[in-house]
């Protein structure tokens, strides 16, 4: 299930939201942090508790559980953004076709693709522009990683020759790279 949207925030959505989190600060701000109850993980500072969306997701979760992962990746500007979260159930999972996703992970499984990735992500759309960068090869070699990380999905070509990653696809890149440890 895609619950994903780009937003475009205004100034008084933002003061709401400021506000918002200021008085759930003060609310907390005598409140012990609640215990570490080992369930295997744990989030920086800011993030309301060390396990703050394992207790969403007990408060919904049915059957066996579930898994979901969610982000929100504003811009520099701290306007607008992806707000985007993913989730199924277990038994759903479970009974899935794993081998279903095998080429769009495999289109991950190379780190030169993954430098094209995080290059493209960070502003520089064009084959040109990447093959100004070192370590992507030929501008044929460059074309071809391009290609395969288009056909899984992961870039998009808004206009001939340049390339985005699109948003929807912004925040299950960083929760794979999140989950296999590649921000370390």
């Amino acid at each position: 299930m895609y619950l994903g949207r780009v937003t475009e925030r205004t100034t008084e959505q933002r003061l709401a939201d400021l506000e918002a989190r200021v008085a759930d600060l003060e609310a907390r701000a005598g409140a012990e942090e609640p215990p570490d109850t080992g369930g295997g993980g744990s989030a920086p500072k800011g993030f309301g508790g060390a396990l703050f969306a394992l207790d969403a997701l007990r408060e919904h979760a049915v059957g066996r559980g579930g898994v979901v992962f969610a982000g929100i990746v504003r811009e520099e500007d701290g306007d607008g953004g992806i707000e985007w979260q993913q989730g199924l159930p277990v038994e759903r999972l479970a009974g899935a076709d794993w081998s279903r996703g095998a080429a769009v992970l495999d289109a991950l499984g190379n780190p030169v693709r993954l430098n094209l990735l995080h290059a493209v992500w960070a502003g520089t759309g064009t084959v040109a522009g990447l093959a100004e960068l070192s370590g992507f090869g030929t501008t044929g070699q460059i074309y071809h990683h391009v290609n395969l990380l288009v056909a899984a999905g992961w870039l998009t070509s808004v206009r001939r020759g340049h390339y985005i990653v699109p948003p929807e696809r912004v925040v299950p890149l960083l929760a794979i790279l999140t989950a296999v440890g590649g921000t370390s």
